[in-house]
């Protein structure tokens, strides 16, 4: 009797210190005695592809093929100053950015890019993607188009 119980109390221990996922409110819970994680599964905002903003790009193309000379400008002012919040597959203080062009439109981007003031005033996924990042707010990088749309380019490529 003694090993049975023994056993049971060993069994209850290793169940107890094992670590626990659990979903609550849209995070998944990662628990363990040392640590408590919350990590965000999926972006409350909508995936809107027609959406093309508030600002001076009222369309924009993108070919088939990526231009690598722009690519690598975009990504060098990516890394000046978008990494400060974006990351390509994390959510840091703003969105992950790999896959933006899955949910939203390049025009969309571009004006988010060189009108982040007016497209939080006045376009709902923005303000939406406000609501989902607890109110930080996009500053305004002082790109011009060119910049932008080589950040765009780089963007293509994550």
């Amino acid at each position: 009797m003694k090993k049975l119980i023994t056993l049971l109390t060993l069994a209850a221990c290793v169940i107890s210190c094992g670590e626990k996922k659990e979903k609550k409110d849209g995070f998944e819970m990662n628990r363990t005695k040392k640590e408590v994680k919350a990590e965000k599964v999926s972006e409350g905002v909508p995936v809107d592809l027609n959406n093309k903003g508030v600002g001076p790009i009222t369309s924009l193309e993108l070919g088939d093929e990526i231009d690598e000379k722009l690519a690598a400008e975009g990504e060098q002012k990516y890394s000046m100053v978008c990494t400060a919040c974006h990351a390509p597959k994390q959510r840091l203080i703003g969105p992950a950015l790999s896959g933006v062009f899955e949910r939203r439109s390049p025009e969309w981007v571009m004006n988010i890019i060189l009108n982040p003031e007016g497209m939080l005033k006045e376009d709902p996924i923005a303000k939406a993607l406000l609501k989902e990042y607890n109110n930080a707010v996009m500053t305004n990088s002082g790109f011009n188009e060119n910049e932008a749309r080589a950040v765009v380019e780089y963007l293509r490529t994550l």
